[in-house]
């Protein structure tokens, strides 16, 4: 083979251009190698998100990275399905809000700057590790819809949640949600009541609830529950926004989405490919927040999609796909198994989960040192016996 064929392979190409893709590709990109970052649509582009940067979030961005921070929350309204409303507030900033577009926007950028090379518009059909489109053991071919073909040492799959990639690996799912939200614009004197404020309702059907996020002039307001009830999850939207006072206002978006979290055996590699984020239905299953999972998977996959990009051989790319996913699960995984936990309570006890951060000092210190990112889930459970055994009496 000769070296004008080398120079056509990638080190790493990146599928999706999200939290994910962006932080694989700005990983990989740093550690020197060459690095394509493929995305579908044209950026910025929406996205269903509330926005919401928790902590571990922020600890994950690229160095030097400038939130554009839309509101600093400092208090949180929580209420039960409308009612019981109480205000908890912190002296320190719980978190950030951003708008996605601009978010992503801007974490893709970083990715350039360390030196990834951008395609839009790119839709990818498959990759194939073995067959005519490869010539090699060490090379994965990624082939696109238009039936060009891209070749890779390695390949990071950062496409969402209904991944072609994810197909590939094989990656089993779970827990299906549905996300609704909308997009409201309103006056000054109404957004002025908001600013650095968020509301969490604990919804009418088990596992789920819904949030008002304050965004400047606009309210970004919506609801998750569990799929096979959309017909009620869309009334409970409704009925939130009513009770808010806020039917009046013409959203200027409305959409949804569906969140898939991940089967505890499901794969996070297969051969030369890895996968991360939404692709790889990494998520927290309680509060459903997939932005700190994306961010720290997809530097977890970039960092290794290196080491499998100079792997010699299928034993030795197999060793470090098994890596990633060992440190995926060591922190990642912790906290999503007892997120899921949690979800269990939840789902048998909302009164008891309000009551419990409305009127109970830990359980509020405890939430707002996991938005804060001092400390997670896990930890928690970790290190207070208490709160393990809180926990375990629940479940019972």
């Amino acid at each position: 083979m000769g070296d004008e064929r080398d120079m056509s392979v990638w080190d790493v190409v990146v599928v999706g251009a999200g939290p994910a893709g962006a932080c694989a590709a700005y990983a990989a990109a740093v550690a020197g190698r060459r690095v394509l970052l493929l995305e579908k649509a044209e950026l910025p582009r929406y996205k269903t998100c509330g926005g919401g940067i928790i902590g571990p979030s922020r600890d994950a961005l690229p160095p030097g990275f400038e939130l554009p921070l839309k509101d600093r929350i400092n208090a949180v309204t929580f209420s039960l399905n409308g009612k019981y409303a109480r205000t908890r507030r912190s002296r320190t900033m719980l978190f950030g809000l951003i708008n996605r577009p601009e978010f992503d926007a801007q974490l893709v950028e970083h990715a350039q700057k360390a030196g990834a090379e951008l395609r839009t518009g790119v839709t990818v059909s498959r990759v194939e590790q073995h067959g005519p489109e490869v010539p090699d053991r060490r090379t994965v071919a990624v082939v696109l819809q238009d039936g060009e073909t891209i070749l890779a040492r390695a390949v990071v799959g950062a496409d969402g949640s209904a991944s072609r990639i994810g197909a590939h690996v094989g990656v089993k799912l779970d827990q299906v949600d549905l996300g609704l939200e909308s997009e409201i614009p309103v006056p000054e004197t109404v957004a002025e009541d908001w600013r650095g404020r968020v509301l969490i309702d604990w919804g009418p059907m088990p596992g789920s609830y819904g949030w008002v996020f304050p965004k400047d002039d606009t309210l970004t307001v919506g609801v998750i529950s569990a799929r096979g009830e959309g017909a009620a999850t869309k009334r409970y939207l409704e009925d939130f926004i009513a009770r808010l006072g806020l039917a009046g206002f013409e959203p200027s978006i409305s959409s949804g989405h569906l969140t898939r979290c991940r089967a505890d055996d499901s794969p996070l590699s297969r051969g030369r490919v890895l996968v991360c984020g939404d692709a790889a239905g990494l998520l927290e299953p309680w509060t459903r927040e997939g932005i700190s999972f994306a961010l720290r998977s997809g530097r977890l996959a970039g960092e290794w999609a290196v080491r499998v990009a100079e792997s010699h051989d299928a034993v030795d790319a197999r060793r470090q796909a098994l890596n990633y996913a060992f440190a995926i699960k060591a922190g990642l995984g912790v906290e999503m198994a007892v997120g899921k936990r949690m979800l269990t309570v939840f789902e048998r006890k909302p009164g008891l989960l309000h009551a419990a951060l409305t009127g109970f000092r830990p359980a509020w210190n405890a939430f707002a040192r996991i938005t804060r990112g001092s400390s997670s889930l896990g930890e928690l459970v970790r290190s207070h016996p208490m709160a393990g055994k809180a926990l375990a009496r629940f479940e019972r």
